[in-house]
Formats: structure tokens, C-alpha cells, sequence
């Protein structure tokens, strides 16, 4: 009577452990490929090599960063172009979800799909489309601007045409994406809160600041955050259309951090880099969800 009673015993003991098994893939692969580069880029800021041989010198490399004018340059073109492109994105996208939404668009499905497939396009071969639709000689839309009497424009070649290229092909890029979400959101919205406003007397307007936004306000912070941090890692763009320039007007903070690591092989300084940038996001994200979070 007792073998049984063991294998009964021994049952227990798989069953108990059978979930630590089925973890331990996961765990391992996420230690391997996540947490070890995470300590280890962590510590190789801290040090510098030289001669092949690699010293720990502290804080030298951040101190280094703080005072390297091209970091504050690259840290400069991404804020602006983040700046400019994230509220774009995100009130296109609004705008473009409450059209979709409200009935009077037919097709809907076609047109989510249409504003959509540019966020899943090759981010590869959609630069290299706007590199030759923004081609200052031979590009459509300098041809397009010499039908209605305006001159060429050097949209790849000088800082300021340069900069609004990279807005406008991530604005083109991530509106749909946006899109999507707040769509979303608002077919989440109880029409009984519509119907009570229009009772009451409230206009289409009254109700989209009274009723649409506020409902909308934890999808909006997410499609908010997430749009910030995309614009700091911003780098096909500007690598392939300008490669960060003219005169490094639209190197961004990820491009430097590319330059430095795989370009001057100073991967002690592209760490410190990457590690102040991350901060810089977290704090970002931390004023954002404290300012635009909910306040009950």
C-alpha cells in the first residue's frame, strides 16, 4: 500500500514544480538577452578603455557627455522635432478617428486600413520613397511646386526644410497608429452620455470637449507617451534621408548614441549616452502621467 501512496507524493511534488519549469524558458532568455545587457552597458559607462585594456574611471563619461556640445546639439534637433511632431500626430490622429467614427465617412474599414499600412510599412523603404518624392533636382514634389510657379526647395539641404522632411514622414508615419487607438477608445464611449447631452441641449462641439475628450483621457496619455518616446528614438529618418544633416541640424540623440558606439567603436561613451536618455524618458513620462493622469 505504501508505492502508491509515493507516487502519489511524488505527483505532488511535479505539479508544485511544474510551473517554476515552464518559467524558467522565459527567465532565462530574458536574463540572457535583457537584464545582462542591461548591468552590463550599466557598468561599461563607468569605465574606458584604452590599448585594448579597459579601466574604471566613474562618472568621467558623463561628465564628458554634459559637456560635449554636439550632445546638446542632437538632444536640441530631437526635442524639436518631438515637439512638433508629437501633438501632430496626436490631434491628427483624434481628428481623423472622430471623422471614421461618426458615421459619415463610408468605406470605414477601408480608410483605417489606408491610414493604418504606413505604420507597418519598412521604416527602410518608406525613407527611401520620401528621399526620392523630396529629391531637390529630380523629386515629384519640386516638380509639383514648378507647375504652380514656386521654386525648388532644397528639402534635404538646408537645416530648417531639412528638419520639417523628418516631421513630415514620421507625422505621415504615425497618425494612423494613433488613429487606431483613440478609433478604439471611442467606440468605447457609451452613446447614452451622447444622447443624454443632446437632450440637454448640447452642440456636437460642446459634447466632443465635454464628453469625447475626458473619456478619452487615458487613451490620449498613452498615445502621448508612447508618441514621446518614439520621437527619442528616432533614427532611420534622419539616417537615411539626411544622414544627420546639413551641418548636423537633424542628428538626433540615438544617431549620436549610433555614431559613437558603432562608428568611433567608443562603446564606454555611447553607454552613458543611452543611459542619460533613458533617464531623460523616465522623467519625461513621470511629468506626463502627473500631469495628464487621473487627478481622483
Amino acid at each position: 500500500m505504501e508505492r502508491p501512496t509515493m507516487s502519489i507524493h511524488r505527483l505532488d511534488i511535479g505539479k508544485k514544480h511544474a510551473p517554476l519549469v515552464l518559467l524558467a524558458p522565459a527567465v532565462l532568455f530574458f536574463s540572457l538577452f535583457i537584464a545582462y545587457p542591461i548591468v552590463s552597458s550599466l557598468l561599461l559607462s563607468f569605465q574606458i578603455s584604452e590599448a585594448g585594456q579597459t579601466s574604471f574611471v566613474g562618472f568621467d563619461n558623463y561628465i564628458r557627455l554634459f559637456q560635449d556640445p554636439l550632445f546638446y546639439e542632437a538632444m536640441k534637433n530631437t526635442l524639436i522635432i518631438g515637439v512638433i511632431q508629437t501633438p501632430s500626430v496626436i490631434i491628427l490622429g483624434l481628428l481623423t478617428a472622430t471623422l471614421l467614427n461618426s458615421g459619415l465617412i463610408k468605406l470605414e474599414n477601408f480608410f483605417r486600413l489606408t491610414y493604418f499600412t504606413p505604420a507597418v510599412t519598412s521604416l527602410v523603404g518608406a525613407s527611401v520613397i520620401f528621399l526620392l518624392l523630396l529629391n531637390q533636382e529630380n523629386g515629384l514634389i519640386n516638380f509639383l511646386l514648378g507647375l504652380v510657379g514656386i521654386d525648388s526647395i532644397g528639402w534635404l539641404n538646408t537645416p530648417f526644410w531639412a528638419k520639417l522632411s523628418i516631421i513630415l514622414q514620421g507625422t505621415w508615419r504615425w497618425t494612423g497608429y494613433n488613429m487606431v487607438i483613440i478609433l478604439a477608445g471611442l467606440q468605447s464611449i457609451s452613446k447614452d452620455l451622447y444622447e443624454a447631452a443632446s437632450i440637454d441641449g448640447a452642440t456636437k462641439i460642446r459634447q466632443f470637449f465635454s464628453i469625447t475628450i475626458p473619456q478619452l483621457r487615458p487613451v490620449l496619455l498613452f498615445c502621448l507617451i508612447m508618441s514621446t518616446i518614439g520621437s527619442f528614438q528616432l533614427f532611420d529618418e534622419p539616417y537615411i534621408l539626411t544622414n544627420g544633416g546639413p551641418v548636423n541640424a537633424t542628428t538626433t540623440i540615438t544617431m549620436y548614441l549610433y555614431e559613437n558606439g558603432f562608428q568611433f567603436f567608443d562603446f564606454e561613451y555611447a553607454s552613458a549616452i543611452a543611459y542619460v536618455l533613458v533617464g531623460f524618458i523616465a522623467l519625461l513620462t513621470y511629468v506626463q502621467f502627473k500631469l495628464g493622469g487621473d487627478k481622483n
